[in-house]
C-alpha cells in the first residue's frame, strides 16, 4: 500500500506528497498518485550498509538518480563510483545498475525513470512566456 498522498488536484495538475523527506523510508512510487505520462518517479531511502536487494536493468527506460542526503556508492555494469548528496547519475538501457549506502546515516534519493532519447524541446525550446494575472 502506498503512502503518496494526492492533495488536490486539477484538470491540468496533479499535487501529491511523500511527507517529510527528512523522515522518508523505504520506497514510493508517485506515478499513479500524480497521473504522470511521461515519467515514472520515486523516492527510496537505504539504511546504513544496505543496498537494493538487487542488480536490473531496463529494456526502453533510462534512469535518473538524484541523491537527497547520505552518500553511498553506485555500480553501473563493472564500473563503480561514490556518491553523495547533490549527486546526479544518469543511467543508461540495457546495463546492470545498484547503488548501496555507505554513510552513517540513510541515504535518501529521487529516481526518475523515463524513455531514454524521448526528450524533444526542453527549457525554452519548448516553453513559452505567457501574460497571466499572478495570484500567488
Amino acid at each position: 500500500m502506498s503512502n503518496v498522498k494526492v492533495l488536490n488536484q486539477g484538470e491540468k495538475f496533479s499535487h501529491a506528497s511523500v511527507g517529510s523527506i527528512q523522515h522518508f523510508n523505504g520506497k514510493e512510487f508517485v506515478k499513479d498518485a500524480t497521473g504522470a505520462t511521461s515519467c515514472e518517479i520515486s523516492f527510496g531511502t537505504l539504511p546504513s550498509g544496505s543496498s537494493v536487494p538487487f542488480f536490473h536493468s531496463h529494456k526502453e527506460n533510462e534512469e535518473n538518480y538524484i541523491i537527497l542526503s547520505g552518500s553511498g556508492r553506485f555500480q553501473v555494469d563493472d564500473d563503480v563510483f561514490d556518491i553523495a548528496e547533490g549527486s546526479v547519475v544518469r543511467v543508461a538501457t540495457n546495463c546492470d545498475r545498484n547503488i548501496k549506502c555507505t554513510s552513517s546515516e540513510a541515504m535518501t534519493y529521487i529516481c526518475i525513470q523515463a524513455k531514454e532519447s524521448s526528450l524533444g524541446g526542453y527549457t525554452m525550446d519548448d516553453a513559452a512566456i505567457t501574460e497571466r494575472e499572478n495570484l500567488l
